[in-house]
């Protein structure tokens, strides 16, 4: 996110940069000679509030973006601010006497390149031959300024725009939010196949835990009952709005029942089986007897006993804690399936060194449905959240469940993107109009102009974003952030060059100002971007070709 940086300190600084220059040429073509820092000082006092006012407007928002929670954001609002400050310090500075040598060079008459060598000067002003105004400049002042304002086409080019911006709030809310993961990977990655595999071929998709915190009291018969799935427990356990969930995999993407592991503990300690799971040496009881060990055989130690003697029933309480630890630690086997120790023994949090015995957090496993799309992944995260927020809401005592699997961490920022994006981008707006106000001597109109024209662009982004299926993450929302940036110098440039301009008239005023202004504008951002982002579109990258080359375009 940050390789975005460079793109937009390099609109600011050549766009200030094209300003300062085209004012000094057109300055030098007007009226006797002067000295050149008496020109250049003249053109600065013109060209500089406007540098200032794009340049502050521009750190206060993104200084303020900062405040967004998100780390993406953040570090990119703080490089961003950063940079731009430091670019505006460098053009008053260091390119201002830069600029002023160079025509000092110039008015010498030596090389520009080979500045060594000085041409012949004594040539007559009438013999030189007459300069060029530029071709973008010549063009805006012939063709394009005249054809925009014509009477007619003004009102048709705002009913245009009036209704783009239409089309475009209309499709904001629809959107996509997240980033595919194989958008990450080159166009001929081998993951691109690993990716579509798990898609097409797969029949479960990632497991996830639902962890219950610790408090909960298992060794009673209540609390048993709220979260076990077997007969006698309640109906809205914890295991059996996991199975009721998997019921309704397409909408809650859970795919399987979930294993239990009091359940399967209960299981294992009936006097079921031959021989049964839960036993003891005769002449140790402290010792577990592995249904493994052949009753009586020769290496036996002493015949096993069952560690309990009647079936159907729960153990109680200090048959619970004391047979725990053989079951977590009992390797599941033919003879006894029900070994909690390949399932178990890292999903139940048990501490023998408290007084008493004592189990904390556990988990219960189950399933996600296979997950294809961002959106999949996302909703699968909602879903389980809801899952455990129902079940947390079931305890009622305090104990907290939550859902875990190991793309959460990935998937769990698009949850909050929506409003991350409304509150970063209104901060950045809400700072720009502040900033603008202030700088223009609270003209609250010409602030309100600005705004106008930086909420267009912007609203026009999301309409590109929804036709060129662009989505909503953490990169669109740099680029977004970036994009009301340059708009501020689209927008600030030409506004202030309007308020300061001399003409009699609004036609005038909008007409010179868009021929001025509007052409230093051109050229400085748009036709110097085209190069570089043009090439971006021959990127291996997806990632390249999707959020930089189509967003920059």
């Amino acid at each position: 996110i940050i390789e975005v940086v460079p793109f937009l300190v390099l609109a600011v600084g050549v766009d200030n940069m094209f300003l300062l220059v085209q004012a000094y040429q057109r300055a030098t073509k007007k009226g006797p000679e002067a000295e050149v820092e008496e020109v250049v000082a003249t053109v600065f006092s013109k060209v500089a509030p406007s540098m200032l006012l794009s340049s502050t407007a521009e750190c206060t928002a993104f200084f303020l973006g900062a405040l967004t929670p998100m780390p993406a954001v953040q570090s990119f609002s703080l490089f961003a601010g950063m940079a731009i400050l430091i670019d505006f310090l460098f053009q008053i500075t260091c390119f201002l006497a830069l600029l002023t040598l160079d025509a000092k060079r110039q008015k010498a008459g030596r090389w520009d390149v080979l500045f060594c060598v000085k041409v012949d000067t004594s040539k007559g002003e009438e013999d030189r031959p007459a300069e060029s105004p530029g071709l973008v400049f010549s063009l805006f002042r012939d063709y394009y300024a005249p054809a925009l304002m014509n009477d007619y086409v003004r009102p048709l080019v705002i009913a245009l725009f009036v209704g783009w911006w239409t089309v475009c709030a209309c499709v904001v809310p629809r959107i996509d939010i997240g980033l595919d993961q194989s958008w990450s990977m080159p166009s001929d990655s081998y993951m691109i196949d690993y990716f579509n595999a798990i898609a097409n071929d797969l029949e479960v998709g990632p497991p996830v835990y639902f962890v219950v915190k610790d408090g909960q009291n298992y060794d009673a018969l209540e609390s048993q009952n709220q979260v076990c799935g077997a007969a006698g427990c309640n109906s809205d356990s914890v295991v059996s709005q996991i199975y009721l969930a998997s019921l309704e995999s397409d909408y809650y993407h859970i795919a399987t029942t979930p294993s239990s592991w009091i359940d399967d503990y209960f299981d294992w300690l009936q006097p079921t089986g031959s021989p049964t799971c839960c036993r003891y040496y005769k002449d140790d009881h402290s010792e577990f007897c592995n249904a493994s060990v052949p009753d009586g055989g020769p290496f036996s130690k002493s015949p096993c006993a069952d560690c309990k003697s009647t079936s159907n029933t729960r153990p109680n309480s200090t048959q619970f804690y004391e047979f725990l630890e053989w079951f977590l630690t009992d390797n599941p086997t033919a003879d006894c399936s029900k070994g909690g120790h390949a399932a178990y023994y890292y999903g139940v949090n048990y501490n023998q060194s408290m007084d008493p015995t004592h189990v904390g957090a556990t988990y219960f496993m189950s399933y996600h449905t296979v997950c294809k799309t961002s959106h999949d992944y996302t909703d699968a995260y909602r879903k389980a959240m809801q899952i455990a927020d129902n079940i947390t809401a079931m305890l009622d005592n305090g104990v907290q469940v939550f859902p875990y699997s190991v793309f959460y961490v990935y998937y769990e920022q698009y949850i909050t993107m929506k409003w991350l994006t409304e509150k970063s981008l209104l901060i950045c707006v809400s700072a720009i109009f502040a900033v603008t106000v202030l700088l223009t001597g609270l003209d609250f109109l010409a602030g309100l102009f600005i705004i106008l024209g930086v909420l267009g662009i912007l609203v026009s982004m999301f309409g590109f974003m929804y036709f060129w299926g662009i989505p909503l993450n953490a990169v669109s929302l740099v680029n977004l952030i970036m994009s009301v940036g340059i708009a501020v110098e689209f927008c600030a440039h030409i506004v202030r060059g309007y308020l300061v301009n001399p003409r009699p008239t609004r036609f005038l005023k909008a007409k010179t100002t868009l021929v001025d202004t509007g052409s230093s504008v051109l050229s400085g951002i748009t036709l110097t971007k085209i190069c570089g982002i043009v090439v971006l579109a021959f990127s291996t990258s997806q990632l390249f070709q999707i959020f930089y080359f189509r967003m920059y375009l």
